[in-house]
């Protein structure tokens, strides 16, 4: 039997690739970053090219660093950032344009014109999903409708569309399989949730050919076999989820009431509501938690655009900070007499306001504020959203237990960040021993679905604390600091 699994976690600015043991222990890493495109204002693309090359580096680093050959890669799994938007040629693979960022805001009008219209209750009702330009679906119409001859093209079936991991495994296999897994699907604003299946009467909302969808599969499926030349032997591709679905496999969170959040260039937390799609009342999202063996579990999101992206502010737009490890040390020595708050809005507000046309403001300065003052309140305002989230999910998912919240991602390094995090909750923050946890969760459904790793509870009852955060705030300081976060809010909502 062969012992390793290759987990590929494509992220918004770097791709990594870890190759995981039958344990789960790393043994070994590729990561590499590349260039963020801003054409416009509140534009944000992909060079498709940079994206592939940059994984390929990071694979074949990661096996040169583990001493292990392709051929003794059990399989492998990828996760990636979802709502960004590729389209390819079927023949050549060559994209006719570069790929939009789920971060990109340019269909806000269109979304506005759609909720205008009347449909937002439809998208929501069949894909759970808000209309918001987030989503897969209006980016992919503004490419048919903007790239000069692409709607004929992909009419003709020329075209093929698809989200990060789509592109990925055509790719990788050579153009042999145009696929997806349910979790990608279901962000698309084009997937129905409860049939599980592409809605025909989306697609003709939003002018999408049905011919440029690929085949959407369970996250542990057969989505083929990579050509040899690529990382040097035919390697099977099994595992494929979202970044934050994948997160959520990763932190075990199996069981109706478990919650994950990871913190990247946005923070994204995830409840499990079991097979039940609970419909929320409070602007949260109703989404694919997983889809295996046939079976959907659901979840509710909460989905904040801004979090690890404001300390790469601090660094590359302020340089005031060297590098995002600085962060930290820097709020935790800032002044505790000023009540600064960053809302980091650069890209509009998401869950549970979800106001594509707020923008960042600055709060509360005075002469003495400096850059560890900025710090605190661009870290703070991390926990402020998440704050924001919890609050709409306990409404939505009413339970008489505690919650306690797993966490992954860069930020979770900082103890400060986390403390101030269960401070603000109110509820425990557990930061698991294994922080790699998108990677991590590909790596067991590409292991588990070729039988190299173990199941589901064996696998969760592996999951290892590194430390438990408890609150350790009084509640009139919290009320406090939570009701200035508010006002600030308040007055950049458009």
């Amino acid at each position: 039997m062969k012992d390793f699994v290759l987990a590929i976690d494509q992220g918004t600015t770097s791709s990594r690739a870890i190759v995981f043991d039958q344990t789960g222990g790393i043994r070994g890493m590729g990561q590499y970053e590349f260039a963020q495109h801003y054409p416009q204002s509140g534009w944000v693309e992909h060079e498709p090219e940079d994206i592939w090359q940059s994984v390929l580096a990071a694979c074949r680093d990661a096996l040169e660093r583990a001493a292990v050959p392709a051929a003794d890669i059990a399989a492998i799994g990828i996760a990636n950032q979802r709502e960004t938007v590729l389209l390819w040629d079927r023949i050549t693979g060559q994209p006719v344009a570069r790929a939009i960022v789920w971060q990109d805001r340019r269909t806000a009008p269109f979304c506005d014109k759609l909720r205008r219209k009347g449909h937002e209750k439809s998208f929501t009702r069949r894909t759970g999903l808000l209309v918001d330009p987030y989503f897969s679906g209006t980016k992919l119409r503004w490419l048919l409708d903007n790239v000069p001859g692409a709607r004929a093209r992909a009419e003709r079936g020329e075209l093929a569309f698809g989200t990060v991991d789509t592109f990925l495994i055509w790719r990788l296999t050579g153009g042999r399989v145009h696929a997806t897994d349910a979790t990608n699907a279901s962000r698309t604003l084009m997937y129905n949730i409860a049939t599980n299946d592409w809605d025909d009467t989306l697609l003709a909302v939003l002018g999408v050919p049905r011919v440029l969808l690929p085949e959407v599969k369970d996250c542990a499926d057969d989505f083929g076999m990579t050509s040899p030349d690529i990382l040097g032997a035919a390697i099977p591709i099994r595992g494929v989820a979202g970044d934050q679905q994948a997160a959520t496999i990763g932190q075990a969170c199996f069981a109706p009431g478990m919650m994950k959040a990871t913190y990247g260039t946005g923070c994204f937390a995830l409840i499990n509501t079991g097979k039940k799609m609970v419909r929320s009342k409070n602007r949260l999202l109703t989404t694919i938690a997983y889809r295996l063996d046939g079976e959907t579990t659901y979840a509710l999101e909460g989905a904040i655009f801004v979090a690890g992206a404001a300390v790469q502010w601090l660094r590359d737009g302020l340089g005031i900070i060297g590098s995002a490890e600085q962060s930290g040390p820097l709020a935790e020595a800032a002044d505790p007499s000023q009540s600064v708050y960053l809302v980091p809005a650069f890209v509009g507000l998401g869950a549970p306001w979800w106001d594509a046309e707020a923008r960042a403001a600055l709060f509360g300065m005075t002469r003495n504020t400096g850059p560890k003052e900025l710090a605190r309140a661009a870290l703070e305002s991390v926990a402020y959203q998440t704050a924001d989230l919890l609050e709409a999910m306990r409404k939505d998912w009413r339970s008489d237990s505690e919650t306690v919240l797993r966490v992954d991602g860069g930020m979770v390094a900082s103890d400060w960040t986390m403390q101030f995090l269960a401070d603000m909750l109110d509820a425990p923050v557990d930061r698991p021993a294994v922080l790699e946890t998108t990677a991590l969760g590909v790596a067991w459904l590409a292991g588990h679905r070729v039988g190299a790793w173990p199941g589901r509870d064996t696998f969760a009852a592996n999951w290892l604390l590194d430390r438990q955060f408890t609150p350790q705030m009084g509640g009139k300081d919290r009320k406090k600091k939570f009701k200035g976060w508010r006002q600030a809010v308040k007055r950049v909502l458009s």
